[in-house]
């Protein structure tokens, strides 16, 4: 018996073809279409004007002019903070601490902090600055489609 289709699965299927039907539209400056793009080239961030044009899979949480730079804010109803280390680039993690489980509360100076016991993690990339938590904020799916900060 085979089941309905899901969004999720229409939406693989069709990128999955897009990338296909896309890998003879590319070419070196001598005209090879065959040619791969080299290991020095960056991937794609999340954050490019690219995946701002793409349409948004999940519920929008904020503007991004919501979210300052340097700094962040925590949506504690989805149990997730959003931060902005640099202009235009924007993060997600999990706004439960890993040391025992209590909701971070605040985004200041460069760390998103827990009122519980005092963990403090980078907004760069959820590290921990300052214990006891020995783990990182775990990051969460988000997409930016032009001035929304959507889940991903």
């Amino acid at each position: 018996m085979t089941q309905p289709a899901t969004r999720r699965t229409l939406l693989a299927t069709g990128a999955g073809a897009l990338a296909l039907g896309c890998v003879g539209c590319g070419g070196d400056r001598d005209g090879d279409a065959t040619a791969s793009a080299s290991p020095e080239s960056p991937a794609a961030e999340e954050t490019s004007p690219a995946a701002r044009e793409a349409a948004p899979a999940g519920p929008r949480l904020a503007a991004a002019g919501d979210i300052p730079e340097g700094g962040g804010k925590v949506f504690p109803d989805r149990k997730i903070v959003v931060t902005q280390p640099a202009k235009g680039e924007f993060k997600a993690f999990s706004a439960v601490c890993t040391h025992q489980g209590c909701a971070v509360d605040r985004v200041a100076d460069g760390t998103i902090d827990c009122p519980c016991h005092g963990s403090r993690f980078r907004i760069t990339d959820g590290s921990v600055a300052d214990g006891p938590a020995t783990r990182p904020l775990p990051e969460a799916p988000i997409m930016v489609h032009g001035d929304a900060i959507h889940l991903a």
